[in-house]
């Protein structure tokens, strides 16, 4: 036990570390946690070996498993049923372009100009299609965006976009047997059961320390994730699914949100996105620059000639609507997702792998700096009333 408790130790030290760099340098955790890994397994890997950082020990592919299924749950519960139905069209239209033609348009340059087989293009479109949650939330809190209808409905645009990417990586690469059909028909139960029973079950037996939501949770996306691995697909397809049909009633518990999100990100996701970093090779990354420049290019290009038009034709002004499509150009988790899907399943080589997670990176940075800098809508960030000071205390007569 000597050498797992050592290797947890390293592991944790390095998410704190991440951590102290997203405090310092003002960026996402989970991206400061895929450099490190990368750097990590650079510097480890070159002193003492590439077994060192133990990125293949089983506990640590279960914990990094865990994380990226919790989070694309919570990702899913943050969906705003209310802002969704009223601006349905809006959020649904930036949302589809928003996945479509970069899905077509990156896996279309990797095949044409990049010289690559089809599965590993199809492959590079799901990953470089998708638009980061995490860091368009992150930008909401910032500015405040978060609770205005504007930022609500880019929010339900990031969904329906991750949703695009979640069911293309499930369709395209899980073979269709009778395990997909007997998959697909337990998850729809499943969906349509749950809305329903989870609210009274937790009424009824919730609220207590032993954390029974929690459990009840974990069982319900460890169960469907089990099975999916068995159809042949991916975990992280039901997670998202189920966390989109409790963000009525799961998503607005913020305490119970707020104790999985501890968990999450204090323990699951550092060994996830520092593990899928571990997997980067910078010698790759240096020896095809052209490449990675291409992709970034490309990615960027098509969400700007989709979304853009898009959101002008919903009548956002010129300003607010470059805005909204910068954000939507991020790219972070689901694209680390369907990239270490795609090198665990041996999709792609750790070469293509590594292009598509550096690419997946700077889709998170460059697009954000640009927008913030250039485009930031001032006039939508909610105004705040100065703070009243506190009224003198009430003088009693003596009698």
């Amino acid at each position: 036990m000597t050498a797992i408790w050592t290797l947890a130790a390293l592991w944790l030290g390095l998410a704190l570390i991440a951590t102290l760099l997203s405090i310092w340098l003002r960026i996402s955790a989970a991206l400061s946690e895929i450099v490190v890994g990368t750097i990590a397994q650079l510097i480890i890997g070159a002193s003492l070996g590439s077994a060192v950082l133990g990125a293949g020990e089983t506990w640590v592919q279960f914990l990094a498993g865990a994380g990226a299924i919790v989070l694309t749950f919570l990702a899913g519960a943050e969906l705003d049923p209310a802002v969704f139905r009223l601006r349905w069209k809006e959020a649904a239209a930036v949302g589809l372009i928003s996945f479509a033609l970069p899905f077509l348009g990156c896996a279309a340059a990797a095949h044409y100009l990049l010289g690559w087989g089809l599965m590993q293009s199809w492959l590079a479109g799901v990953a470089l299609s998708t638009t980061s949650v995490a860091v368009v939330y992150a930008v909401m809190l910032e500015f405040g965006f978060n609770a205005t209808s504007y930022g609500k409905t880019v929010l339900a645009a990031c969904f329906v976009t991750d949703l695009g990417t979640v069911l293309a990586l499930g369709l395209i690469f899980a073979p269709f047997t009778i395990k997909t059909i007997i998959f697909l028909v337990v998850s729809l139960i499943a969906f349509l059961i749950m809305p329903w029973l989870t609210p009274r079950f937790f009424r009824r037996y919730g609220g207590r320390p032993s954390e029974l939501e929690t459990k009840y949770l974990l069982l319900a996306l460890f169960g469907l994730g089990a099975l999916a691995t068995w159809a042949g697909s991916e975990a992280v397809l039901p997670a998202y699914l189920i966390g989109m049909v409790l963000a009525g009633t799961v998503g607005k518990d913020h305490e119970l949100i707020r104790r999985l999100r501890t968990v999450t990100f204090g323990l699951l996701t550092p060994f996830y996105f520092i593990r899928a970093g571990s997997f980067v090779s910078i010698p790759a990354l240096v020896g095809a620059p052209f490449a990675f420049m291409l992709f970034l290019a490309i990615k960027v290009a098509t969400k700007i000639v989709g979304v853009y038009p898009v959101a002008r034709g919903f009548g956002a002004p010129p300003k607010e609507g470059m805005y909204t499509t910068l954000l939507m150009s991020t790219g972070l988790t689901f694209g680390t997702i369907a990239s270490l899907y795609g090198l665990s399943h041996k999709i792609i080589d750790q070469a293509q792998y590594s292009l598509l997670v550096a690419t997946v990176i700077g889709s998170a940075i460059l697009p954000t700096i640009v927008a913030n800098a250039f485009f930031l809508p001032r006039h939508l960030i909610p105004k705040t009333e100065p703070a009243r000071p506190p009224a003198a205390p009430a003088v009693v007569e003596a009698r």
